[in-house]
């Protein structure tokens, strides 16, 4: 196994942010390279050991999804070589892993659609029969499908900080009602339309989140990355059943993982540093992420 790239370091470029996963530097004034490296977030905590070959992985994914959804909403790729824009004897770290974008103004929330009951969401249900103000109906059950998929939004939050889900209505404060109910639509556009076609690829997407911002003349545009297993919960068609957690293609090995470890006797407190990953978890989480991209993309 490959030591994995952990952080980027190029000399080439000045280091604009290094958020969870990818590195953004600055291409002049108008644009970013964003470079996605192997860390891995779970609990929005950033693990110590990268995950290798997880980078590439997601750029593909990446890639391919913002070319099969183009048509619903624009997206910040330039369609430019990222390779064209740093030194020589920087492109092998940067290869395959990087993606040249516009540079844009993010809205501060992020965009989460919900096809299922899953996760944060189901432990909301059960106290509440509704996820983040949205009321659902009764009985459903743990990885549920949902009668229709709904809009969930969340603040984002700083690294070592956790997203905080909020209700449209707060959302609707924070960025206006008219660009509140654009952003609503186009996820759920969005969504359904990947959804319909990882369902002929054998994977359920239970749920995912997306990132828009603003170009310079005020366009909505689909930013950061989208539906990967970083920023999705991806279930196996095969072996899906109601009532218990699916196994799942996305980070949610070191999730149950990280549930499962004690730390001096305790249970981690999800809060950083992390626990350091074995070696099992790395392997079988990079696996995950592998299958994924073949089933999906390949």
């Amino acid at each position: 196994m490959t030591a994995g790239l952990y952080e980027s370091s190029l000399h080439s470029l000045p280091l604009v942010a290094r958020g969870k996963v990818r590195d953004n530097y600055a291409v002049g004034e108008d644009r970013l390279l964003m470079v996605a490296t192997d860390r891995l977030s779970a609990f929005d905590v950033v693990m110590n050991e990268p995950i290798p070959g997880k980078g590439e992985m997601l750029t593909k994914m990446a890639l391919f999804w913002f070319a099969r959804l183009g048509h619903i909403v624009p997206n910040h790729l330039t369609g430019e070589d990222p390779e064209s824009v740093v030194a020589p004897d920087e492109r092998e770290q940067i290869r395959g892993r990087s993606m040249l974008v516009r540079r844009l103004k993010p809205l501060p929330v992020e965009a989460v659609v919900r096809g299922y009951t899953a996760g944060s969401g189901w432990k909301e249900y059960q106290q509440s029969q509704s996820v983040c103000g949205v009321k659902l109906p009764a009985g459903l059950k743990n990885a549920s499908k949902l009668p229709e998929p709904i809009f969930t939004p969340a603040t984002k939050a700083a690294v070592g900080d956790h997203d905080e889900n909020i209700s449209f209505e707060r959302m609707e404060e924070i960025i206006g009602a008219e660009m509140a109910a654009k952003v609503r639509e186009l996820s759920i556009r969005l969504y359904k339309e990947a959804a319909d076609y990882a369902l002929t690829r054998g994977i359920i997407i239970a749920d995912t989140k997306f990132e828009f911002g603003l170009d310079e003349q005020g366009t909505l545009t689909l930013m950061d990355e989208v539906l990967t297993p970083d920023s999705s919960r991806f279930w196996p068609v095969e072996g899906y059943k109601e009532g218990s957690n699916p196994p799942s293609f996305d980070k949610q090995y070191v999730r149950d993982w990280l549930e499962s470890v004690r730390v001096d006797g305790r249970a981690w407190d999800k809060r950083a540093p992390a626990p350091h990953l074995d070696s099992v978890a790395i392997r079988q989480t990079a696996g995950r992420y592998r299958e994924a991209l073949k089933q999906l993309v390949e």
